[in-house]
Formats: structure tokens, sequence, C-alpha cells
């Protein structure tokens, strides 16, 4: 399977969750909006989701993945074993120590780090410790899920762990139904919410204990120990849970500031998970599957092989994030409308949501360039450089979020938080180039520049035709979501002639890709 195809596969999965999330997105906002039960319910949330990122998804699985795929290449399944079961030992007495603190000292915990503000609204402060007290065992299974999808992963596994997010959307959508169907008020809907988060862990961590068995790699507890593995484990994570999650410290220091604003909390998340689409299923995509690879071909010492996968990682994320931020910018109005203007999502909350996605949007091909980028510094088991570029673009998002948030409030917050991730990405890709581990090939080069030039003519062409379309985007639901789409499919059309037609875009590994998934569904 090619490298592409590995992405689509990961990225195929990773798109059903994401649709469905747009679905618990837009039911969130028709029965919640921008209100104090929405602002409690998604600064409780981004905290065990902060550290399951961090510390799971981050620092654990760029550790991990690495580490385990040298075992399974040098003792085979025997000596990967011992190295999971040892790290599983450990991992389960840590988790459970560490969420039985967070949760007695939650309270704390609200004020001064998740969110300080809602202190002068006792009511809704009391409500966001409560709901994260509930949903912080959701860490406990994501860390247990991330390690499980590392297995997998290291043995070219990759679809279930990708697959698996969906049940955190299903469950979510399915309680938000009944709350809504019953005639629920907003502060039960809210703890519903919270409830639905916490069964959705153990829905997803047992669907990837069953994955791996079936698989044949079994693994049991057993007395935690400080083995060399776990050791050098250890060891390797404390960088990495800097580095891999740079941009959910980013948005929690957002998150911080944004508490002094009612709704603005909501309106960031609202706005962030229409950026989070492309990212989503095109960096995931790529970092789920680069980072075994890139390990595989440098312990066999092939660096030819390295750069290329750098290459084709670099290319596919640009190719489809750089056209999305083009249309997020030069739309976000019509956009957020479409998918979110109803209930309690007024137009005045549809107006701020926007200014916030184009602000999100500027920093989306760096967020996906960025993805191909650590894991050439993780294979190689240099995590210093990757861990002070980080404390770098975290002061530039502090920096940036508190000297603008007075004057453009929730905006500045995006922008600054754009502008971080585009610092850390020149600060990582030029120390790669300047210690020659990767250099772009002149055809990479090539396919790049033509990205940037279609980019820019499906930008100018939005905006002609948001002119043209302007009678219908202020109609009513079905004329604005007939133009929106009618407009997509046109700078669809318009980009990929382009990018097809110049080669930007590997026409026969797109046909080999289309074969490939037509078969898999016919059979």
């Amino acid at each position: 399977m090619s490298l592409i195809a590995k992405f689509a596969t990961v990225g195929g999965a990773t798109m059903a969750s994401r649709v469905l999330g747009f679905v618990r997105e837009a039911l969130i906002g028709a029965a919640l909006g921008a209100g104090p039960v929405a602002d409690a319910f998604y600064a409780a949330f981004r905290f065990p989701n902060l550290f399951r990122r961090l510390f799971a998804e981050g620092a654990f699985n760029t550790a991990f993945i690495p580490l385990f795929a040298k075992e399974l290449e040098g003792d085979g399944l025997a000596g990967a074993r011992r190295f999971a079961e040892d790290v599983l030992s450990v991992l389960v007495v840590t988790l459970i120590g560490l969420s039985a603190l967070a949760m007695i000292f939650m309270p704390f915990l609200v004020g001064t780090v998740i969110a300080p503000k809602f202190a002068d609204t006792p009511d809704k402060f009391d409500l966001t410790v409560l709901m994260t007290r509930i949903m912080f065992p959701y860490l406990f299974c994501m860390s247990l899920t991330a390690m499980l999808s590392g297995v997998l992963n290291s043995m070219r596994k990759y679809f279930l762990a990708a697959f698996v997010p969906v049940l955190l959307n299903v469950i979510l959508i399915a309680g938000l139904l009944i709350a809504m169907n019953t005639g629920t008020d907003q502060r039960t809907t809210g703890l519903v919410l919270a409830s639905c988060v916490f069964l959705s862990g153990f829905a997803q961590l047992g669907f990837l204990v069953w994955g791996v068995r079936r698989e044949g790699f079994s693994m049991r507890l057993k007395r935690p120990q400080l083995t060399p593995g776990v050791k050098r484990l250890l060891v390797l994570m404390g960088p990495a849970m800097l580095t891999g999650g740079v941009m959910q410290i980013n948005l929690l220091v957002g998150q911080i500031i944004a508490s002094a604003q009612d709704g603005a909390i909501a309106l960031l998340n609202y706005a962030d998970r229409i950026n989070q689409l492309p990212l989503g299923v095109i960096g995931i995509a790529i970092g789920v599957v680069l980072l075994p690879e890139l390990s595989r071909a440098l312990n066999a010492g092939d660096h030819a092989d390295a750069n290329h996968l750098q290459n084709r990682s670099l290319e596919f994320a640009l190719a489809l994030t750089l056209p999305a931020a083009v249309g997020f910018m030069t739309m976000p109005g019509p956009l957020v409308a479409i998918l979110y203007e109803r209930g309690a999502f007024s137009p005045e909350t549809t107006a701020m949501a926007a200014q916030a996605l184009a602000g999100f949007a500027a920093g989306l091909p760096a967020a996906g360039l960025i993805q191909g980028v650590p894991p050439a510094f993780f294979a190689r088991a240099n995590m210093k450089s990757p861990l002070w570029f980080s404390l770098i673009t975290v002061a530039v998002n502090i920096a940036g979020s508190l000297l603008f948030f007075p004057i453009y409030g929730h905006v500045a917050i995006a922008a600054a938080t754009s502008a971080a991730v585009w610092v850390n990405f020149l600060l990582l890709a030029g120390t790669l180039w300047a210690n020659g581990d990767f250099r772009p090939a002149p055809a990479s080069l090539r396919r790049i520049a033509i990205v940037i030039a279609a980019s820019v003519l499906i930008g100018v062409a939005i905006r002609l035709m948001l002119g043209l379309a302007a009678p219908w985007l202020g109609g009513g639901t079905l004329p604005r979501l007939a133009a929106v789409l009618a407009i997509i499919a046109v700078a669809m059309v318009l980009y990929f002639a382009i990018t097809l037609s110049t080669g930007a875009i590997d026409r026969s590994q797109l046909m080999r890709l289309l074969r490939r998934r037509r078969k898999a569904t016919q059979a």
C-alpha cells in the first residue's frame, strides 16, 4: 500500500468522525448557543482533552511508537509484548493517581488553569467543576486507547484506531437527541453531554482491546517496574509533552484569556471545529502514518526513503489544507451560518464565530505542514529542538493574545494561535534544513508552487461568486445551502482541474487509490 493510500485510509476513517462531529456541534449550538452552559461544557471538556493530546496522543505516542517499532523489528512479537506490558503497568498506576488528584483539586484547577474568570459567575464556575469531574476519567481511557492505537499502527493496522473516535460523536449525538426531544433544560443537557463523554471513553477502549487481541497481541497487567525500556520512554516523553501538544497548549492559553468574555470559549470552539475538519483528516492521517513509517526507514538506514516520505507528506498536507484555508478565509460567514445557525445560535453568534474561523484558518496550512515535521525529529530521538521551539511558540501565542484581546476580543486569540503555529513550523523546518536531515525535492517544490497559485485563483473565484450569489445567501435555508454548495463545487472543480492537469497532484496515485477503494467497496 502506498503512503498516500495509507494517509487516505486513516483520513477516510477520520472523515467519518469529523462529519459526525459537525452534527454534534450543530446540535450543541442549537441546544445551548453560546450561553453559559456551552461555555462551561467546552471549558470542562478542554481540560481532559488537553491531557489526552499532550500525554496520550502527543507525548506518549511520539515516544512509544519508535521504541515499540524497534522492539518489534529486533525481538519480534515476544520482545514487543514484554515492552508493552511494562509500559501498560506503569501507565495504569500513573493515570489512576493523576485522575484521583485532579478530581479532588478540581475547584482549584478550574479557578487557576481551566477558566479563571468564571469565578466571577459562581453558577458557571460550579457547573464547570462538576462537568470536569464527570469527564476526567475520559483521560484514563484515552491514554490506554492511545497506547493500543500505537500498537496497531506499529503493526501497520491503521483503520480501527482511526475509526474509534466516531463512538464519541455517536454517543454524544444520541444523548443530545434524547435531551432535546424530552424538553430537557440547558443545565441538565450539559450534564448529559458530560456523562456521554465519560461513557464514550470506555466504549473506545473496549473496541481497541478487541482489535489488539484480534491481531494476536494480548497483554497482561503486572507489578509496575521502571525497566530500562520504560525509563527510555519517560525520557523521550518529557520534551514531547510540549512538542506534540503545542497546539493544545495554545488553545488552553486562549481559553484562559477568553474566559473573560462571555460566550468567547464557545465561539472559539465552534470556529475551531470547522477549521479542524481538513486538519483532522489530513494532519492526523499524516501524523499517524508517518511516524512508524519514518522510524522503520531510519532504523533500516534508508535515508533516501525517509526524505521521500517527508516530501510526499508535505505535498499531501499543503495540497489539501491551503485551498481549505482560502475557502474558510474568503467565505467564513456563509459556512458558519449553514452549519450552526438554528435554534439558540443566532445571526449575531454566526458573525462572531465567522470572525474567529477566519483567524484560525490563517494558520491552517502551517498546522497541516507541521504534522509531517516533528516525526522527523522524534524518529531520530531528537526531542530537545522541538521542545525549545514549542516554548517559543507558546510565548508568541500568549503575547499576541494578551496584547490584542482587549482590542479584538476572541478574534485576537484565534489569530495569535495561527501566528504561533507558523512560527513553530518555520523553526522546525529550518532546523531540519540546517542539519541536512531534509531537502525538498525539485519536483516537490514545483508541485507546491502550483498548489499555491491554484489556491490564490480559487480565492479570487470565490470572492466573485459571493457577489453573484448574494441574493441567495441572504435568503432562506435552502437557497443559502444551494448557493454555498455551488460555490464550493465550482472552487473544487477549478482547483483540481489545475492541480491534476499540471501534475501538482499525482493522477496515477489518485487513480490507484480510487480503484483500490472501489474494489474494497465491492468486496
